[in-house]
């Protein structure tokens, strides 16, 4: 058992009574801070329609904004879900438990206030281990599903520690402490829902990867595609602004008048030009390390007082679309027509 000291309201995941009481509070309709290998959930029941109300209001988060439910296995998804396409069957087979989260036909007498009121229901089955374990008491309670998105207030930066959670919303959320998230950043999603397999959300799962399961291209979204958790354009935000831009447009931007309490997230290892008094922190240049650590450079980026962020933007990779999503939509919230010449050059 752990015995690292916790914050006030976080809990030792490794210990069966902390997982135990856990598991009594969500039964009992309360909400609990979940770990998992992508991010911290803000979890409650799915199948209480009161008990995932709590989790908007917590979260300042628009009711018909859908949540993704988190099952342990297939056998759990079945409660949700009316159908299990062969398609949604093969990418369940491959991925799960771990980083993507289907969309398929929602179970109508289930989970309306979860699935945002959508006739569609959005379901994971995550591998981290605490996770597994409390779903696990859960599911011994007569609870299948938990509704849980990031734990963290509406549009800001997800967490991906158990202290990210306790800073969000106090002592008095329950949380569970898994440790750092070892994905980073939120499953990829694939709507099932209608006959083929379309990416809503990229994340460490590549598209290669994906179609190679399914055994067919995937499609893009169109104006028809089910609503799913993480998809507004301006999402992800930490409070300093951010700014997205190419290795030349930084190195130009840096070169010109900067902001006081400039921060800088690059590949670029050593100094550059136009460096002195700015706070700089290396961007890995694998993507998966990237994606780990993304969430929690942010936060600390914030922390410590960053006015602005200017993040040089990811390679054109397949592997990069996951973080490249979430610093386009961090970066949304912040959009300035003076750096159009840069990021266009």
């Amino acid at each position: 058992m752990s015995t690292t000291k916790h914050p006030a309201g976080v809990v030792d995941g490794d210990s069966p009574d902390a997982l135990q009481a856990a598991a009594h509070a969500v039964a009992a309709g309360q909400l609990v801070g979940l770990p998992t290998e992508t991010v911290y959930g803000l979890a409650a029941r799915a199948d209480q329609d009161e008990a995932v109300a709590r989790i908007f209001a917590a979260k300042g988060r628009p009711s018909d904004h859908p949540l993704i439910v988190h099952v342990l296995d297939e056998e759990g998804a079945r409660a949700f879900a009316q159908d299990l396409p062969p398609v949604a069957h093969r990418l369940i087979e491959a991925f799960w438990p771990g980083p993507l989260t289907l969309i398929v036909q929602r179970r109508p007498d289930v989970a309306q206030a979860a699935a945002g009121g959508q006739p569609t229901v959005g379901l994971r089955s995550p591998s981290h281990p605490v996770a597994r374990a409390l779903m696990a008491a859960c599911r011994l309670l007569g609870v299948e599903g938990l509704a849980a998105p990031s734990a963290n207030r509406f549009g800001r930066v997800s967490p991906t520690r158990a202290a990210h959670v306790a800073e969000e919303f106090g002592a008095e959320l329950l949380v569970v402490d898994g440790g750092d998230c070892d994905v980073g950043i939120e499953s990829t999603i694939v709507d099932c829902s209608r006959g083929h397999p379309v990416l809503l959300r990229p994340g460490v799962l590549t598209p290669a990867q994906i179609e190679a399961a399914a055994g067919e291209p995937l499609r893009a979204p169109d104006r028809q595609a089910p609503k799913a958790s993480g998809t507004l354009k301006a999402h992800y935000a930490p409070r300093a602004v951010v700014r997205l831009l190419p290795g030349q447009a930084l190195a130009q931007a840096l070169a010109g008048p900067r902001p006081a309490g400039l921060a800088v997230y690059s590949r670029t290892a050593g100094p550059m030009p136009g460096m002195a008094g700015v706070l700089h922190r290396h961007m890995p240049g694998h993507a998966k390390a990237a994606a780990r650590e993304l969430f929690a450079v942010l936060r600390e980026l914030d922390a410590a007082g960053a006015s602005e962020i200017w993040v040089e933007a990811p390679p054109d990779d397949p592997a990069w679309d996951g973080v490249r999503d979430r610093l386009s939509r961090a970066a949304a919230a912040f959009e300035s027509p003076e750096f159009d010449d840069l990021e266009n050059p």
